[in-house]
């Protein structure tokens, strides 16, 4: 084939066909109806979804890598941090490397993996698993009910947005119970850990980020690891009203499996 004829060829594969030259004035065109407000908050939104998603695949192929090489249990827990200056509704999600423990004061025990920071997920996207437990039973499931007899959308939010990920020592994905503690096991405030901690030292004494799984009546209890979530809008989520945000809103999302051999998200 001549040089002459190559160009020619590249110039006849250059342009837009009829059908893309009609996607892409469709597409201008909504995006100027919408205005560039809507238009900004969309693409932010697609961003910040995306993002997560690459991280959370990121941390999931780590998980597994741990598991293999030390031979146990280990995941991946994804859980708001304590934040004195924040609600719960608007403090950080992260995710935390853990690993299985050799019991020491409890079973099925699972502390934050040392050496390895906990990385914090997109403002605007959050991850949820989308059960939660009551205060009187430890199965999941049903609406967390205070003193009152009425829904706790606080101690709702706090146990949906808290759960884990755990992969076995051959790589693959598995539903196993899971308890997150301090490294030292301490079941009161001795530990020293700056990842998980009892809630008075994370509160008051300012040792941890996150609070241990110490009790059901705060919706932080021993409760089994997760093969599927939903990525959610933080910021359409925080617009709705309380029912509309859990009747309609995250209901209508599709939950993202995850595969149990390769550890990949599905969707």
């Amino acid at each position: 084939m001549t040089k002459k004829t190559m160009n020619n060829e590249q110039r006849t594969h250059s342009g837009l066909t009829l059908m893309e030259m009609t996607v892409v004035i469709a597409t201008i065109a909504v995006l100027g109806a919408l205005g560039l407000p809507a238009v900004r908050s969309l693409l932010d939104s697609l961003e910040s979804q995306g993002s997560a998603k690459t991280m959370i695949n990121g941390a999931l192929a780590s998980a597994r890598a741990i598991a293999a090489k030390e031979q146990r249990y280990a995941g991946v827990r994804f859980q708001k941090i304590y934040d004195p200056n924040k609600s719960l509704e608007d403090a950080s999600q992260y995710m935390i490397f853990i690993v299985h423990e050799e019991p020491k004061t409890l079973s099925n025990a699972f502390r934050a993996v040392e050496g390895l920071q906990p990385i914090k997920l997109p403002d605007s996207a959050g991850v949820m698993d989308l059960r939660y437990r009551t205060k009187s039973q430890d199965d999941p499931g049903d609406d967390p009910i205070n003193d009152n007899g009425d829904i706790d959308n606080d101690a709702r939010l706090k146990d949906t947005t808290t759960f884990s990920v755990i992969f076995s020592p051959s790589g693959k994905l598995i539903i196993h119970e899971v308890r997150v503690r301090n490294k030292d096991g301490d079941t009161g405030d001795g530990s020293k850990d700056d990842i998980f901690n009892s809630e008075t030292n994370v509160e008051n004494n300012g040792i941890g980020m996150f609070y241990q799984d110490d009790s059901t009546d705060k919706s932080l209890g021993k409760e089994h690891s997760r093969n599927k979530f939903v990525i959610y809008d933080r910021t359409k989520f925080k617009r709705l009203d309380e029912d509309d945000r859990w009747d309609d809103y995250l209901k209508d999302l599709d939950f993202i499996y995850i595969n149990p051999y390769t550890g990949t998200m599905i969707e």
